[in-house]
């Protein structure tokens, strides 16, 4: 087949057609007598993949990688375009709301100058927290090992302490029905989200390291993993029953939390259900009085873990819950250890 029947065939032009053999991507034969190109069946397969990666926009070079090593998957670099794309459309939809928030104040008849500035900077700030937020644990390097990781006992300072009982009371707590769509932020390997999986709850694992999401895939392929974080989930609004998530939400800043619960509430249905195991002290108040416990003890591998990491607020927590319309519940199980429910008013 010569390049303008491939071309035809393919609805594409042969001046991408010659692109990608420059590129390096397909080396179709070619003629002795004048140099004319021919594809066989296999290349006619392999440009038509080309042409449809290109489409869901995945980089040329990132294609040449894929095509190069044969243990490459195809999904595993949709599943980091996914990520991509909705993190553009994100932004995307924060700029909407920006625009229609102006619009909406010049309809009043409202100086919009005077506020432009103040709008453009919310604007800035969110693009600057769901594109820059940064893994400084390297959880990539941990995944294969992390099951194995886990202090149970015989710690001074066990941040893992209750574990089993807080994953399996958010199990208990979350009510769903088989079919339904469980959406778990931070799966890690899988420990909180495979529970749900005995109970035919169809589970989508989010998290940011490529490799904790390989282990998960690995350990429970019925889950169905996306590469993703807190601030930008791969998900699109009102598709989910439930979010669950287990010590995860202690990697983000206070002003972080807020936005990730912003996205949770964006992907929730109306009723849905979020249930949140993790480190975090009721208050100021109580935090200021472990910490100061901890260090009168001596105790400084205490003092450092927290400090290293972001243990929330919890009344701050329930208050922008509330605030938002869901009913909360929350349960204490031991001084940097609670679980926050809440449930999405409507149907």
């Amino acid at each position: 087949m010569y390049i303008k029947e491939v071309a035809e065939k393919l609805e594409t032009s042969t001046r991408t057609i010659r692109y990608y053999e420059e590129k390096g991507l397909i080396t179709p034969a070619k003629e002795e007598n004048n140099q004319y190109r021919y594809f066989n069946e296999e290349d006619v397969v392999r440009l038509s993949t080309i042409l449809a990666l290109r489409e869901v926009g995945l980089p040329v070079e990132a294609i040449h990688e894929l095509l190069k090593a044969p243990n490459m998957q195809v999904e595993d670099y949709l599943n980091v375009q996914r990520s991509v794309l909705y993190e553009q459309w994100l932004e995307l939809k924060d700029m909407i709301q920006t625009i229609d928030k102006m619009t909406e104040k010049a309809g009043e008849g409202q100086d919009v100058k005077t506020g432009l500035f103040d709008l453009a900077k919310q604007l800035k700030t969110l693009k600057t927290l769901r594109k820059d937020w940064q893994d400084k644990w390297n959880f990539d390097n941990q995944a294969h090992d992390y099951d194995q990781s886990i202090k149970m006992h015989g710690y001074r300072f066990n941040v893992h302490q209750d574990y089993e009982k807080a994953l399996n009371r958010v199990v208990e707590t979350v009510q769903l029905s088989p079919g339904n769509v469980c959406l778990d932020i931070g799966i890690g390997t899988g420990n909180l989200g495979a529970r749900f999986l005995k109970k035919n709850i169809k589970v989508i694992g989010v998290d940011q390291a490529e490799e904790m999401l390989a282990v998960c895939k690995e350990k429970h392929p019925e889950i169905e993993t996306r590469k993703g974080h807190f601030l930008a989930l791969p998900v699109m609004n009102l598709q989910v029953d439930a979010i669950v998530s287990s010590y995860a939400l202690h990697h983000l800043t206070e002003e972080e939390k807020l936005l990730a619960l912003e996205e949770m509430d964006r992907v929730l249905k109306k009723g849905g259900e979020i249930c949140i195991a993790d480190l975090m002290f009721l208050d100021q108040v109580h935090r200021n009085r472990v910490m100061d416990a901890f260090r009168k003890d001596g105790n400084l591998e205490a003092v450092q873990a927290i400090e290293d990491e972001y243990y929330a607020n919890r009344s701050r927590l329930v208050n922008w819950l509330r605030k938002n319309h869901y009913t909360v519940e929350t349960h204490q199980f031991n001084d940097i250890l609670s679980m926050v429910y809440a449930r999405k008013e409507g149907e």
